[in-house]
């Protein structure tokens, strides 16, 4: 086994996304299957919250029981139906070009920050600071994926690409029209689910390898995991929420109250993926 490396895909999926994913971890670890020793971590959007976290060294209990506090400092946010129909226009005149498509959300993402409908950079940087144990770098392996604004240009950062964690992790939660793009070294990032939801084929040449998917489908020139994943050599287990997560999550995946359900959603859920994923991770 000493030489079968594992891989832990983190996507994204908001703030109910992260709550999701952790209680997932705390029932996965709780049932026997640990998930925190991965050789490698890749987290996108939600998932870059709680792949900095883990890599940090947060315990999965004490990262649970902070989803269950009440909601009391962050505001709702919410992806509009306008916002919505800019992103069908983007897949639509894009053409199934997946450069073009990112390339067109991050101009709409700048739009909608220098219309002031997004909350200021800093503003942002604050609350994605305070949900991270560190703001350095662990010095376990962790890739978080962004996508530069303005080229449409996919770009996946890590200890060695010498950029603040708090910003890459920023970038990577930067929902365009929803929140302003993040500056890195003079350019804009927005976040990194433009390209897919998950970034699943970062883990290439990993043996084991486990998906924690609140958004599993693709559409358009966005990647799903399946396509992802198909034809790797690896051992995968992809989880994805299920009937009782989705009813918990809900129909707005970055309000704040929906946190708590969807964090104790995930691990009632663990329950009963843990032999799945175990014969992946373990056998």
């Amino acid at each position: 086994m000493s030489d079968q490396r594992t891989a832990l895909v983190l996507g994204g999926g908001g703030i109910t996304g992260i709550a999701w994913e952790i209680g997932v971890l705390a029932g996965l670890a709780e049932a026997g299957v640990d998930l925190t020793g991965a050789d490698l971590v890749v987290g996108t959007s939600a998932g870059s919250v709680v792949g900095a976290q883990l890599t940090s060294g947060a315990s999965l209990e004490e990262m649970y029981a902070r989803q269950l506090e009440p909601p009391t400092r962050e505001r709702v946010a919410r992806m509009t139906r306008g916002n919505l129909a800019r992103y069908a226009w983007a897949m639509l005149v894009s053409r199934g070009r997946d450069v073009e498509f990112r390339r067109r959300v991050g101009a709409l993402a700048l739009a909608a920050e220098k219309a002031g409908l997004t909350p200021t950079e800093q503003e942002r940087l604050d609350v994605i600071g305070s949900r991270l144990v560190s703001r350095e770098w662990p010095d376990r392996p962790l890739t978080v994926t962004a996508v530069d604004a303005a080229t449409g240009e996919f770009r996946p950062f890590d200890r060695e690409s010498g950029v603040p964690l708090l910003q890459a992790v920023a970038a990577s939660c930067a929902v365009p029209g929803v929140y302003p793009p993040v500056t890195i070294d003079g350019r804009r990032y927005v976040d990194g689910g433009m390209r897919s939801a998950a970034n699943a084929d970062l883990a290439q040449g990993y043996d084991r390898l486990v998906v924690l998917a609140p958004i599993a489908r693709g559409v358009g020139p966005l990647a799903s995991v399946d396509a992802q994943v198909t034809g790797m050599l690896a051992r995968v287990a992809v989880v994805a929420p299920d009937e009782g997560s989705r009813a918990a999550i809900g129909r707005n995946v970055l309000d704040p109250a929906a946190r708590e359900p969807s964090a104790r959603a995930g691990r009632a859920q663990a329950a009963t993926v843990a032999a799945r994923v175990a014969e992946v991770w373990t056998a």
